[in-house]
């Protein structure tokens, strides 16, 4: 029985070809958050066959998860979410290794979080982690595949340190954070996370053209999709700070 036997229809049908596919067994992706968009997203990497997959989460799995949170079961309510997680890859694909973090990542805690991963999906349901997470990524020189979702809306980009614009170069950091409240919409998820691992996907294999310097968004209310281009903006702050500080 070939290794590349479970992933077949991935090669088949104007696909990836066994090179691409090798590459997605060897590599490694660390994702944030594994809430809405990162329930979809674990099980899309684990689909593709990525051989290591890190989640970080500091929540645990409530009854309100499961209008939109499919990777986690009735019976783990009241457990960590990456623990929740694991269990549904090991049960999928017992092949693959899974790290778990139950942390709330800061400024003192996240580089042993983030070390040794190169490709990061941003899975945060709030805005304030989502910059910090930017942050992280352009002083440490790792990918980030940005993702959120809003209601019947979301926005998918892939940030590349010194190459594209930053997540504050399309949306100015604002000053002061409060705490939203909006819907989750089950469909809506499904697609982001979906595209963030298309994302991923393309990065790894070098397979079609990456969201680069380009922002994806998504009208549910109108089944519309649209492309927006940026630039990286010259007088970003955080652009400024992590080369200022970043680490070699």
């Amino acid at each position: 029985m070939s290794k590349f036997d479970r992933y077949e229809k991935n090669m088949a049908f104007g696909g990836i070809t066994q090179e691409q596919q090798e590459k997605l067994m060897n590599a490694k992706v660390l994702v944030m958050g594994v809430g809405g968009l990162g329930s979809g997203v674990v099980m899309n990497l684990a689909a593709l066959g990525v051989s290591q997959i890190k989640v970080v989460d500091s929540n645990v799995v409530e009854e309100s998860d499961f209008n939109r949170q499919l990777i986690h079961k009735y019976k783990n309510i009241g457990r960590a979410k990456v623990i929740s997680a694991k269990e549904w890859v090991c049960e999928y694909n017992p092949e693959i290794k899974v790290e778990i973090d139950k942390i709330k990542i800061n400024d003192l805690n996240y580089f042993t979080t983030v070390d040794g991963y190169d490709i990061i999906v941003d899975c945060f349901d709030n805005f304030e982690a989502k910059y910090m997470l930017n942050e992280i990524i352009l002083r440490h020189k790792k990918i980030l595949i940005h993702g959120h979702a809003k209601g019947f809306y979301g926005q998918v980009t892939t940030i590349v340190p010194n190459k594209t614009g930053c997540l504050a170069c399309v949306m100015q950091k604002p000053k002061n954070f409060e705490d939203e409240q909006h819907s989750s919409l089950s469909p809506v998820v499904n697609v982001i996370s979906s595209l963030q691992v298309q994302e991923v996907l393309k990065v790894i294999t070098g397979a079609g053209e990456p969201l680069l310097n380009k922002l994806l968004t998504f009208d549910g209310h109108k089944s519309e999709f649209k492309t927006l281009a940026f630039s990286k903006n010259l007088a970003c702050e955080c652009c400024a700070e992590a080369e200022a500080e970043a680490t070699y």
